[in-house]
């Protein structure tokens, strides 16, 4: 892990990097639907492959598979989304993803400075740091109300990069998605996709500098 201890400040994605909140996000988009009267047909792999891209190709594959809504204004399509995935925390344990919780200790123990940046408004992070404390080692968030566009624009984390190192050479990001590591490969960090969906860009982002790992574990043994 030498090349992480010498990094002046590390970047994490947060839904589905560090939290295993994916399958909640999906399911939110089956109770909006349902809540509307109909059943969504994808598997969640067939979710993440919409969801993992780009910004609005969930939306348009949302409008694609049920036209009876087409026409309705996705902000209040979304919004119900929103509270779908509210509700589902209140009832639901959000887990750490693998390895999370050491990784997230060891560059606390060692004072590395660390940010989140991510597309969760802040009042969906705060109900799930209230639940995990090793998320409390992390001083700086950076949550979509921060930015205007969305990943896979770079926005965010050059946002991030400014207000905490600006001047930084040595700079790691996590991401999980092929939409968020685009983002990062905007950046100055040396991206690091942590993921076990076998993404066929995959090669491409390595042939490009980003490194792959499968979980966190996988860092912790080198």
């Amino acid at each position: 892990m030498d090349w992480i201890f010498r990094s002046q400040l590390i970047l994490f994605d947060f839904d589905g990097l560090l939290v295993n909140t994916e399958d909640i996000h999906y399911n939110a988009y089956r109770l909006m639907l349902e809540r509307r009267g109909f059943t969504l047909p994808w598997s969640f792999d067939e979710y993440c492959q919409a969801a993992h891209y780009d910004s609005t190709l969930l939306r348009d594959k949302i409008y694609e598979t049920f036209p009876e809504i087409a026409n309705e204004d996705w902000d209040i399509i979304y919004a119900e989304k929103r509270q779908a995935y509210v509700d589902l925390l209140e009832q639901k344990t959000v887990a750490l993803m693998p390895g999370v919780e050491t990784f997230l200790n060891i560059i606390a123990e060692k004072d590395i400075p660390r940010c989140v940046v991510t597309h969760s408004p802040d009042d969906h992070i705060s109900r799930i740091r209230k639940t995990l404390p090793v998320l409390e080692t992390i001083s700086t968030w950076i949550t979509r109300e921060d930015y205007s566009e969305p990943k896979p624009s770079s926005e965010c984390y050059l946002t991030a990069i400014e207000r905490l190192a600006p001047d930084a050479k040595n700079i790691i990001g996590f991401e999980d998605s092929p939409r968020g590591l685009t983002a990062l490969m905007g950046t100055p960090a040396l991206p690091v996709l942590i993921c076990k969906a076998e993404y066929p860009e995959i090669p491409d982002f390595i042939a490009r500098g980003a490194k792959r790992y499968q979980t966190f574990e996988e860092i912790l043994t080198e």
